[in-house]
């Protein structure tokens, strides 16, 4: 059987990823929509690269919005995925955490409205921690880990990225490799280069899976 390079896996995941529209904004949960299909969110803390990461993976210079001010970035951004109009997933964009220039008490409201996100909404299936593997896990990033460790070991998904792994040479992405894996309490880690076009097949792959999860084989 011939292998069509147009229905392989990693273009399947592409082109799935390529449908992805705005949704709604938000700048309290109160104003998210309930949703019954899975939403994976993306968090990390201002300037790790997380619009640039949604953007590439997306196919979409624009999608996410990434200002000139890192933190600036206020409002819960959702986008819906899906193909044939049908929304089979949505992709939520988190402010970014952390930028020294954002007012304190800016800092401590939206850190409470992400931790009541991670904890209490119903429909999401995956959390992708952004992370500039130059710096390793920030304190924030950490207090992140214990927010979400409960749900993570009830079966929600976990990946970090490892954004701007052009930066590093090879020796250091396989180190920050490494770390990440005992670090990220059995989540999935990725090296990510948008530039390099490193790691946008696997991360796109495993957003599909985990959109798309296999039946279970019936038992012999």
């Amino acid at each position: 059987m011939t292998n069509n390079s147009n229905t392989s896996p990693a273009s399947l995941a592409s082109g799935w990823l390529h449908t992805a529209k705005f949704l709604t904004t938000a700048p309290e949960l109160h104003f998210l929509p309930a949703l019954d299909v899975p939403e994976f969110a993306f968090v990390g803390r201002s300037n790790a690269g997380k619009s640039t990461c949604i953007n590439t993976l997306t196919q979409q210079k624009q999608l996410a919005f990434a200002s000139r001010k890192p933190g600036r970035t206020q409002h819960i951004n959702l986008f819906a995925l899906g193909k044939q109009g049908i929304t089979d997933a949505v992709l939520t964009d988190l402010p970014g955490y952390g930028y020294a220039a954002v007012p304190r008490q800016d800092k401590i409201r939206w850190q409470q409205v992400m931790a009541n996100y991670l904890v209490t909404r119903e429909n999401l299936k995956g959390i992708v921690l952004m992370c500039d593997p130059r710096h390793g896990l920030t304190e924030l990033d950490e207090i992140l880990l214990d927010i979400i460790r409960p749900r993570v070991a009830d079966g929600l998904k976990f990946l970090v990225i490892l954004t701007k792994a052009d930066k590093l040479t090879r020796v250091e992405q396989n180190k920050a490799l490494s770390i990440m894996k005992l670090q990220a309490g059995g989540g999935e880690v990725r090296l990510f280069s948008a530039t390099k076009r490193q790691g946008i097949d696997d991360v796109g792959l495993l957003l599909w899976q985990w959109a798309h999860p296999a039946p279970a084989l019936p038992a012999a």
